[in-house]
């Protein structure tokens, strides 16, 4: 099973949604945690027309090369199919951070992300090739600068890219119009003072052959003869309660409950 099975909807060791008195109940303890604290970030997302991408390298698709193929060089024309980033993590390239004396604790961030993608063509024969390429985008932004430490600070860049469309032009070059975002992010590798519930209580894994039953037998014995506006709302039906017209169930509280959900 899983944090967040059934079976452990009642656990204390295990995550889950908390409110009210629940937040402070269970707190036996200030631990001291190391984890990548983030000082300032910021989102860049833009659509990339007629960029222009040099393969670096490239093959055939694994399924498309058997025993008895020469997996040869692609044969023209060359069609393009798709693309998309090969990892989230973005290279950066010639940082330049500027203090800045009238921000106080902000700076000019200068870069370039590079963000690599995967590039899916074919070939006359239609076989399948994969290239690599990189899509570079600059970024000068404010981004708020903790002050000097012992530890320093990091920026660094999380990304993703997708191409709405592409033609190969020719030289191991193809023309793309792709869908980049990129998040840049200061970071320090920090300790912090937190306090804790515990350690959590790890479940065994749930094989999934073997609960195709327990779904089934969790639920209740006998229907639930609820009528409260919150069970109404969760259902979500659209019904007629007396002059009063719903599409959420709502209006219902205090009535009995009738046939399709709708109360009389």
């Amino acid at each position: 099973m899983s944090f967040y099975s059934y079976k452990n909807a009642h656990s204390s060791s295990c995550p889950c949604s908390i409110s009210g008195s629940e937040v402070l109940s269970g707190l036996n303890e200030k631990i001291c945690i190391q984890v990548q604290r983030v000082y300032d970030s910021c989102l860049y997302q833009e659509q990339l027309s007629q960029q222009r991408i040099t393969l670096v390298s490239y093959g055939l698709v694994p399924s498309c090369c058997g025993e008895n193929d020469a997996c040869t060089q692609p044969v023209m024309p060359i069609t393009f199919e798709s693309c998309r980033s090969t990892t989230t993590e973005g290279v950066i390239r010639n940082l330049s951070v500027e203090r800045l004396c009238d921000r106080p604790c902000f700076a000019r961030v200068k870069c370039q992300i590079d963000v690599p993608i995967d590039i899916l063509f074919s070939d006359a024969n239609g076989r399948e090739y994969i290239g690599r390429g990189v899509v570079t985008v600059d970024r000068d932004v404010l981004l708020s600068i903790p002050d000097e430490s012992i530890v320093p600070y990091t920026i660094e860049a999380m990304v993703s890219a997708i191409c709405v469309s592409g033609t190969y032009v020719g030289n191991n070059i193809f023309e793309l119009e792709i869908c980049v975002t990129a998040i840049l992010k200061v970071l320090a590798k920090v300790e912090i003072l937190v306090p804790s519930y515990g350690y959590c209580e790890v479940p065994p894994c749930e094989e999934f052959a073997d609960s195709v039953c327990d779904e089934f037998f969790s639920l209740p014995l006998f229907p639930q003869a609820l009528c409260s506006d919150d069970v109404m709302r969760a259902r979500n039906v659209a019904c007629t309660c007396g002059s009063y017209q719903s599409t959420t169930g709502l209006g219902c509280s205090g009535q009995t409950l009738g046939s399709a959900g709708c109360c009389r």
